[in-house]
């Protein structure tokens, strides 16, 4: 059954993460969130503050973005701010480097650290750049670590964004302990509802109004 659109705007982070955002750009963003109906807005912590943010908009940012490669001390400090400055949820990248490496133990120790100072913690694994294999271990750190969701990508990556595979493949296997959020990409409802077909509890997109335009009512 074809998800309304309706439905399908309550599953969104409306987000500009882009690197020349002005302050402008994220009150246009919240007034274009709110008269689509979203579930939140995700912007970078510079932008922290949000003025004026509607009750019924969450309001995200993001940790460690894009690489991972921050300090813990950095991603730590940098999340407990976002919080002090309204953030009610944090999308944090992992540090790749510890998964490929094998370092399981230091990567949930990464993402507990971070887990501690938020209400809600979206783990950013960057699934295009990851075996399936990866995958899991990545979701068995952020479950084991007590984050809320997983999600694909950041968007930055050269690997990709979001894929229904991937997705597919961290709801099947976590779904009863984590959320999924499918980022990086998503352009087409046709896309968004895959995503969601395959798992998804989240979307995070940029081009929202385009996808929900073309969503059924």
């Amino acid at each position: 059954m074809a998800i309304t659109r309706a439905e399908l705007a309550r599953l969104v982070d409306h987000t500009l993460l882009r690197t020349d955002a002005s302050h402008a750009d994220v009150l246009a963003l919240v007034g274009e969130a709110r008269d689509l109906g979203v579930y939140a807005v995700c912007v970078s912590p510079s932008m922290l503050p949000v003025p004026d943010l509607p009750p019924e908009l969450k309001l995200a940012t993001v940790c460690g973005f894009p690489s991972g490669k921050h300090t813990l001390a950095v991603k730590v400090a940098e999340a407990a701010e976002s919080v002090r400055l309204g953030a009610d949820e944090v999308d944090m990248v992992i540090d790749l480097g510890l998964l490929k490496a094998g370092r399981q133990r230091d990567l949930v120790r990464e993402i507990r650290a971070v887990r501690d100072e938020v209400p809600v913690l979206k783990v950013i694994i960057e699934s295009a750049a990851l075996t399936d294999e990866e995958i899991v271990l990545a979701c068995e750190a952020a479950a084991e670590a007590g984050a809320d969701f997983v999600k694909t990508s950041t968007g930055y990556h050269a690997a990709g964004g979001a894929s229904v595979h991937a997705v597919s493949l961290m709801s099947m296997t976590f779904g009863d302990h984590l959320g999924v959020k499918a980022s990086g990409g998503i352009r087409t409802y046709e896309q968004a509802a895959a995503l969601v077909a395959a798992g998804a509890t989240r979307l995070g997109m940029s081009a929202t109004a385009t996808v929900l335009a073309a969503a059924p009512e």
